[in-house]
């Protein structure tokens, strides 16, 4: 089963993006205009988890994440045993990494073998306004109706309310709420989960 990640703000959700045939964008979902140039998505490489922590450390907020602030000194890899880049995607901006996505299953179990789970979404500051969220949730949900999911599932803190926008204009819905499920500086949040068919 996978670890949370942390989740980052999205994009600007009026922005789509292009995405590398590696991972097709989804499309069924028309909530943004046309791919536009400099913003790539493909599977994540070990090579990645250098770049990809020190962008969790930039982005970290309570806003995001329930979990602590990423260390500054040395920390643990990004990438480890249990989650190891085959269960990323990341987002290029014009070049440099910009940003990733973590999908998997949410159990062992074959009973919910049909469901993936996002757990961490996080684009670099210095990208935002261009679509990277957006395009890295579009190959999100077509990386796992590829893997043959009918189902996607995620869960965001209640305050987050740009993420919730978001995911509510490419299909998610609220399907249930947690009161008070964090304590996060000195505030009661709520932890919502969401999701969608494939």
């Amino acid at each position: 089963m996978c670890e949370p990640a942390p989740a980052a703000r999205p994009a600007d959700p009026s922005v789509s993006a292009r995405v590398e045939p590696a991972v097709a964008a989804e499309s069924a979902v028309a909530a943004g205009p046309a791919p536009v140039g400099g913003v790539v998505v493909r599977p994540a490489r070990w090579a990645d988890g250098e770049a990809l922590a020190a962008i969790d450390r930039r982005v970290w907020s309570p806003v995001h994440s329930p979990a602590p602030a990423p260390s500054e000194g040395p920390a643990r890899p990004f990438f480890d045993e249990q989650g190891p880049p085959a269960q990323y995607l990341v987002v290029e901006v014009d070049g440099p990494v910009a940003g990733y996505i973590r999908l998997c299953p949410p159990t062992p179990l074959a009973s919910n073998a049909h469901v993936r789970q996002i757990l961490g979404l996080a684009v670099d500051d210095a990208a935002r306004g261009r679509g990277a969220a957006r395009a890295l949730l579009r190959a999100a949900c077509a990386q796992a109706r590829a893997e043959g999911a009918t189902r996607i599932t995620l869960r965001v803190l209640g305050h987050n309310d740009a993420a919730r926008k978001l995911y509510a204009s490419e299909g998610f819905a609220v399907e249930g709420v947690l009161p008070g499920e964090f304590l996060l500086a000195g505030v009661y949040v709520d932890d919502v989960l969401m999701g969608r068919g494939l």
